[in-house]
């Protein structure tokens, strides 16, 4: 009925003598994911506000069209909505539930999405670099750098030998555990690592304890978690309860690296990582252009003004996609059709830090296995340095403090 209301409202306010460019915005502003949808959204609402009042794209202002989808069996439904009313352009979306089976139908409707946010989705086929684009890190390089960060400058500190070291995952069983979980395994693979193993866990059905001990049999050294901010939360109170011996713990998006992490696990974080993106406050600006300086100033100090908070992740996420969209690509566009945006898209280079998540842009090409793909995307590592505070540490470019292998909880 929500989404009836709003398509109802939006048909009645786009009138003759203004034709705005009506993109649609699915973000989960409500439910489990709800904090971290709701921040990405705002980024891009503030985005879009930005560049409104530099005269909009072209002479032309843009009209957000937001829908709160909180799961993943809404997403096809909204998307038809909005193809049923004219609109074939799409931002979205912080969750791999949702993204997944929007950027899929958005394809058969010959839509153009934009991921913003999104780590685990994955493109309906042939859809990446012509119906698809993600500008943020995609899931699998976000488990490779954690493996990668934990073999290659950890251990070192530690005195340790990785390939001394054991290797384990525990993932979600779902799009997002997937993707992330398939490319820490990877990683470990590739990099000749003794792998202790995955588990996998269904999310509706936490046993925290049951999952450590499951964990515990495995006997891993170094634990890489994709989890759900609650699920992580719980996993870590559960290797701290159960006593679980490893010499270093390293999560990703959706928990690790979210301020509310340390908030409820106080010391039991002290020490961990988190593989993910930059958000506005912890920014090193040395590693960004000069515009890229400029427009983290401004976006982050609006954004505070705005909403009295800090620049998450996710908002900074939400805020750099969408001005990349609106600022660099689709003005050079032959139109605003979703051929002609990706186009353009393809088209668009950006070198790394011109943006203020200290991203850049150029996409994978169709055909390729990196299709639609950002390929200067950023991603840093972040450590939990003392209860409730944490720092980027990882790579020098974007770090605000130098690596310190604190001891963990076991």
């Amino acid at each position: 009925m929500a989404v009836v209301a709003l398509m109802a409202a939006v048909s009645c306010t786009t009138t003759d003598a203004a034709q705005p460019i009506r993109v649609g915005a699915i973000y989960p502003l409500s439910g489990a994911q709800g904090p971290g949808g709701r921040d990405e959204f705002r980024g891009v609402q503030l985005a879009v506000d930005l560049v409104n009042g530099d005269g909009g794209v072209n002479g032309e202002p843009v009209q957000l069209l937001p829908i709160d989808v909180s799961s993943g069996e809404q997403a096809p439904g909204v998307i038809d909505g909005l193809a049923d009313q004219g609109v074939d352009i799409v931002l979205g979306s912080y969750g791999t539930t949702i993204s997944e089976p929007a950027a899929n139908e958005a394809a058969a409707r010959g839509m153009l999405f934009w991921e913003t946010g999104a780590v685990g989705s994955m493109p309906a086929p042939s859809a990446g670099g012509s119906s698809f684009f993600r500008v943020a890190p995609s899931g699998d390089i976000l488990g490779s750098d954690a493996v990668s960060f934990i073999a290659k400058e950890l251990a070192p500190k530690l005195g340790r030998d990785p390939s001394s070291l054991r290797f384990g995952v525990v993932a979600v069983d779902d799009a997002y555990g997937a993707t992330v979980g398939d490319g820490a395994v990877a990683e470990i693979h590739a990099s000749h690592l003794p792998f202790a193993g995955r588990v996998t866990y269904d999310p509706h059905h936490l046993d925290a304890g049951a999952i450590v001990q499951r964990i515990a049999r495995t006997k891993p050294d170094v634990l890489f978690v994709a989890a759900y901010l609650n699920d992580g939360i719980e996993l870590r109170r559960a290797m701290v309860r159960e006593h679980l011996p490893l010499v270093a713990n390293i999560g990703t998006s959706s928990s690790y690296c979210m301020p509310a992490f340390g908030k409820r696990l106080g010391a039991d974080a002290v020490g961990l990582y988190a593989s993910d993106k930059l958000d506005g406050e912890y920014v090193d600006p040395a590693g960004l252009t000069p515009d890229g300086r400029t427009m983290l100033r401004e976006a982050r100090d609006a954004y505070e003004q705005r909403y009295d908070t800090e620049m998450s992740a996710a908002a900074l996420a939400g805020f750099s996609a969408s001005w990349a969209l609106f600022h660099d690509v689709m003005p050079t566009a032959d139109g605003i059709s979703p051929a002609a945006i990706a186009s353009a898209a393809m088209a668009t280079r950006l070198p790394i830090g011109s943006l203020p998540s200290g991203s850049g842009l150029a996409f994978g090409a169709p055909g390729t296995p990196r299709a639609g793909m950002n390929l200067r995307a950023t991603s840093v590592i972040w450590e939990w340095v003392a209860s409730g505070k944490r720092a980027v540490v990882w790579p020098p470019r974007f770090a605000t403090t130098p690596v310190d292998p604190i001891r963990i909880a076991t």
